[in-house]
């Protein structure tokens, strides 16, 4: 497989926002501040490098091939990722569906608790990470951080919380060319806070 001499990508800073890396020989951290807050994120064993230089950030690379040339823009997307996450936030909404059984969602303390699903006894919980902040309104949970990652990552885990697997997923109602159930808790939109 051919190796490309030299492979770049330029993220830019907008005003308002500091970025510092730190670090060198294949392991960076970066910082990034803006009015929301600060996120760090290490990148360990890339062949890359992250320099900030005129109100830019510069990843750049040398003698890749096609796998390790993706790393290249996938770390500038994680950069560009933390800038509107200290600039504008995330926030990740999700619909809380049910049929028979009305599904209970509230927030308790550190955690969300998911009660009747599917008429169980049991309840579902899941801690909330720190960082990330959890509203119940009616049929939607609206999950809100400046962590995309921590943010979209929690979001999957309600919706995984609540998705049927093995024998419960096949037409528990009789009828096999049914979907069988719905009911659970899914996301179904991406927004920015500000």
């Amino acid at each position: 497989m051919a190796k490309v001499p030299y492979v770049s990508n330029v993220v830019e800073v907008p005003e308002g926002v500091s970025i510092n890396v730190e670090g060198g020989n294949l392991n960076y951290r970066v910082t990034v501040k803006g009015p929301l807050g600060s996120l760090t994120k290490e990148f360990k064993g890339l062949p890359i490098t992250i320099s900030v230089r005129d109100g830019e950030v510069l990843v750049e690379g040398y003698m890749l091939n096609r796998k390790w040339r993706s790393t290249v823009y996938t770390v500038a997307g994680h950069i560009r990722n933390m800038i509107t996450g200290v600039t504008r936030g995330w926030r990740y909404k999700l619909k809380v569906v049910y049929a028979h059984f009305p599904i209970s969602v509230k927030v308790q303390g550190g955690s969300i608790v998911i009660e009747n699903f599917l008429g169980r006894r049991s309840k579902i919980t899941l801690q909330i990470p720190q960082g990330v902040k959890v509203q119940v309104a009616k049929d939607d949970v609206i999950v809100e951080g400046i962590d995309k990652d921590l943010v979209s990552q929690f979001a999957a885990s309600i919706e995984l919380a609540t998705t049927l697997r093995g024998k419960q997923r096949p037409s528990p109602h009789g009828r096999e060319s049914a979907p069988g159930i719905l009911d659970g808790i899914y996301v179904y939109a991406t927004e920015n806070i500000k």
